[in-house]
């Protein structure tokens, strides 16, 4: 349930709710991370788009099947592959299982992410690992995966105008620093780099790679976070359009970089974030 700030000042929030186009009919999609959280939002946005979609996880597999099972419900198929993206071995075996299955792909959204925060002088090195295996790492075994497809297969004009694309799922914070979240910020500003070398290498081969890049999402990790008024007053401080996003917001998102309407779009960071990065302090002058 939306939560609203009392604060007389701002109009009631509404969260829009928008029929998705059928714009990705025929295409193969893998989201990994998508159990939950964005990455679930993702999948059964990619699903309502036509697309038939990899539902990847590596927690439980009865939410990844539940996911699936929504998925499907558009009419498209949907299989939920166990991998963790940073292992190269299991990325690679998951990515022959979908190929055997779909017999190719289209569309890659790197989208597996996690946490690990302490204070920079107590955090670990397995804490540093971790995420950046996971948040980076990750994502660079997957698109070097796509990519591989991608070009074997080149363009199939009937599909789409573009051999490929890939989504990285990067954050506010690729260019906003976060103290106490030093790993966290790291891997997303090393995906905004890593996105946009890529786009700049495999663009010739009409392969795109742009970054999504939430603010404030409301997904399962972080809501009682915001669930009192102080907490939901505290936020809205660092978002000028006054409303926590949705899950919802980002898989629109997604559709749109996965289709041939953002077909010029390439090696951008889409931010989705309410105007958190318009620096919302300066907004009297400073």
């Amino acid at each position: 349930m939306q939560v609203e700030a009392e604060n007389a000042t701002y109009p009631k929030v509404t969260v829009p709710d928008c029929q998705v186009p059928k714009s990705l009919k025929g295409q193969k999609a893998l989201v990994t991370g998508a159990s939950s959280g964005i990455g679930k939002a993702v999948a059964i946005a990619l699903g309502q788009a036509g697309a038939d979609v990899v539902v990847n996880y590596v927690g439980t597999e009865g939410a990844a099947e539940e996911v699936a099972a929504v998925v499907a419900d558009s009419g498209v198929r949907a299989l939920a592959i166990r991998a963790d993206v940073s292992q190269e071995s299991e990325v690679e075996a998951m990515f022959a299982k979908m190929l055997k299955e779909f017999g190719t792909i289209d569309i890659l959204v790197n989208n597996a992410g996690l946490q690990k925060d302490a204070p920079f002088e107590r955090m670990t090195l397995a804490q540093w690992n971790t995420v950046i295996g996971v948040n980076l790492t990750g994502q660079f075994l997957c698109a070097r995966a796509a990519v591989r497809e991608f070009k074997r297969r080149g363009v199939v004009k009937e599909i789409s105008v573009s051999a490929g694309k890939i989504i990285c799922m990067s954050s506010v914070h690729e260019t906003i620093p976060w103290a106490g979240h030093v790993n966290y910020a790291a891997s997303k500003g090393g995906i905004m780099m890593m996105m946009k070398s890529i786009a700049q290498e495999v663009a010739p081969y009409r392969i795109r790679v742009n970054s999504i890049c939430p603010g404030a999402i409301r997904t399962p990790i972080n809501t009682g976070a915001w669930s009192t008024q102080e907490a939901y007053e505290s936020l809205m401080t660092l978002i000028p359009y006054k409303r926590i996003g949705e899950p919802e917001d980002i898989g629109r998102v997604a559709v749109f970089l996965a289709s041939d309407q953002s077909d010029y779009v390439n090696g951008a960071s889409i931010f989705v974030d309410g105007g958190m990065t318009l620096y919302p302090g300066f907004a009297t002058g400073g």
